[in-house]
């Protein structure tokens, strides 16, 4: 665990959408050139780790960055062009919403038929902590691969705190997403949120994934994913975030059938969810009723994925 490390950052530049959620320019010409990978002024550098899987950093959001949709928030940072793969608000612990898409996942619980969900691709538990908030019933079992990124979170995340708090509902595991077993008779949904290398894993871009993590649910389950879009930084060139996130949502339509994907949009964050999607106006509402206030606006934002790419 590194020590934290003031940055000394020689030209103000502006935070523009980052990462999974928004993306620091310079970061990722930095990381193209393989350079120094300094932050912008709206940043202060709170960690920095190297583990054989990331670059892992810690940075927090100037609460004085006005306008800035993160201001007074601290970020886990992964992968060379500095992808954001957590957000919290020290200063609102107990609010846990984020205005991301991270927020779109806590609104599945309602439509599952039991109370549990993977999560795959844990992070620091930016998902794990709405669940867990928001639903005093419900288990979560979170997968990550590397351990130093779960370290990091109970170092920096209050992520100790969070399994001190909610023992015997939230169990965290360390290894392969896609090698993860499910409770007996299923879970009741998942959530995929798997990257690497600054890009949606390339084995979600294969229908045969899908049936795989398909039949981790139980029966009448859904399944929710980040698949990127054009905001998301890859470290390798030519791997474009928005023809990734075609093809992972072609893939999961040839893996679950016509008319069995939904999508909708977070900031440029796409997100994509399985089961039937044509639902009636009372089954949208009986949805709302069950969310809380601050989520009810994403109901209305689902829109069928037609299968050919677009959206």
């Amino acid at each position: 665990m590194a020590f934290p490390v003031p940055v000394a950052v020689p030209h103000p530049r502006p935070i523009r959408r980052l990462g999974r959620l928004h993306v620091t320019p310079i970061l990722a010409a930095a990381a193209r050139n393989s350079g120094p990978q300094p932050l912008p002024d709206e940043l202060q550098l709170v960690a920095d780790v190297r583990s054989p899987h990331n670059h892992i950093r810690v940075a927090d959001v100037s609460p004085r960055a006005a306008g800035h949709p993160l201001a007074g928030a601290r970020l886990l940072l992964l992968d060379g062009p500095g992808n954001i793969h957590s957000v919290s608000f020290p200063r609102r612990p107990y609010r846990p919403l984020t205005s991301t898409y991270f927020d779109a996942f806590a609104t599945l619980p309602p439509l599952l038929p039991r109370p549990s969900l993977a999560v795959l691709g844990f992070g620091a538990g930016s998902a794990a902590r709405a669940l867990l908030h928001f639903y005093p019933d419900i288990s979560v079992h979170g997968w990550e691969l590397d351990p130093s990124v779960i370290a990091v979170a109970r170092d920096f995340f209050s992520l100790a705190e969070l399994e001190r708090d909610h023992a015997g509902r939230l169990f965290i595991h360390v290894g392969d997403a896609l090698e993860a077993e499910a409770v007996p008779g299923g879970f009741g949904g998942v959530l995929v949120d798997l990257f690497a290398n600054g890009s949606v894993l390339p084995e979600l871009q294969k229908a045969d994934t899908w049936r795989q993590i398909g039949g981790m649910v139980a029966p009448g389950g859904r399944v929710m994913v980040n698949c990127g879009g054009g905001c998301v930084e890859a470290e390798e060139e030519g791997r474009d975030g928005e023809a990734v996130k075609d093809a992972t949502l072609r893939a999961m339509a040839a893996a679950f059938g016509e008319g069995m994907v939904a999508v909708l949009s977070v900031d440029e964050s796409w997100v994509a969810m399985t089961g039937p999607v044509a639902w009636t106006s009372e089954a949208a509402a009986a949805w709302k009723a069950r969310l809380p206030p601050e989520l009810g606006h994403y109901v209305d934002m689902w829109k069928p994925y037609n299968g050919n790419g677009d959206t």
